[in-house]
């Protein structure tokens, strides 16, 4: 009984790890078709869907299922229309939340985020209730195995100059900062030192944070993400808490 219920264990959680890579595909997937309608197949002149393409190649995304968002985002591929859509909402403690998603029918995708939300402690809000507290922003991220490449220093001042506003030392790299128009000029600066972006894209960023130090709170707020981003429809989730 011990060995069944050990190898049962190992299959749940290996379910449970395909169910979830399967999500992120499927998120990444739609990001790719979405950018294709908005900007067209080229990525030389898409630069959003350039960056959505490079985040689904980190995920390991197959190169198929790139080709086949492609194809559906500009035509060639039968399936519904795809809206973006920007839900804002407070979560437990009045953490302030801005939810991105991706519908072909929005009704039924609010009425899904406001009954996770009710059952988390959560509370959808009307639009402009939550989205002055945040400012769109272009984010590269660098990891600290590239710097053996460069001196610290030297990368700072040459992404200073390309039009970073801000760069964040962290423990596993840096993180930084741009315009949303700028977000392109950084990332060519960053490739031209012969670094590889960890990560490049467009994120919303809290203007001020908020600390919650109720364990309760940070529980119900941990459970709260957790539901938001394993449903089908959510892309990223953003959040004022510090």
């Amino acid at each position: 009984m011990a060995r069944h219920s050990k190898w049962a264990n190992i299959q749940t959680r290996k379910n449970a790890v395909d169910k979830k890579r399967a999500v992120i595909f499927t998120k990444l997937a739609r990001a790719i078709t979405v950018a294709t309608k908005e900007g067209g197949a080229d990525i030389s002149t898409n630069f959003k869907l350039a960056t959505a393409i490079d985040q689904a190649h980190a995920a390991n995304v197959p190169g198929d299922n790139v080709e086949r968002a492609i194809q559906k985002g500009s035509g060639g591929v039968d399936g519904a229309q795809l809206d973006a859509v920007l839900f804002e909402a407070y979560g437990p403690s009045g953490v302030a939340f801005l939810i991105e998603a991706l519908t072909d029918n929005n009704n039924r995708t609010a009425a899904e985020i406001r009954h996770l939300l009710s059952k988390h402690g959560g509370t959808l809000a009307g639009p402009g209730a939550v989205q002055w507290m945040f400012e769109r922003v272009g984010i590269v991220r660098i990891s600290m195995d590239e710097f053996v490449k460069k001196s610290l220093d030297e990368i700072e001042l040459i992404l200073i100059d390309a039009g970073a506003q801000d760069i964040i030392s962290e423990d596993n790299g840096l993180t930084v900062v741009t315009t949303v128009a700028g977000l392109k000029i950084v990332l060519e600066a960053v490739m031209k030192l012969g670094i590889a972006a960890e990560y490049s894209g467009i994120e919303w960023r809290p203007k001020e944070t908020v600390k919650v130090e109720d364990a309760v709170a940070l529980e119900k707020l941990e459970v709260l993400y957790d539901a938001l981003e394993n449903h089908d429809d959510v892309q990223n989730v953003w959040s004022n808490e510090a």
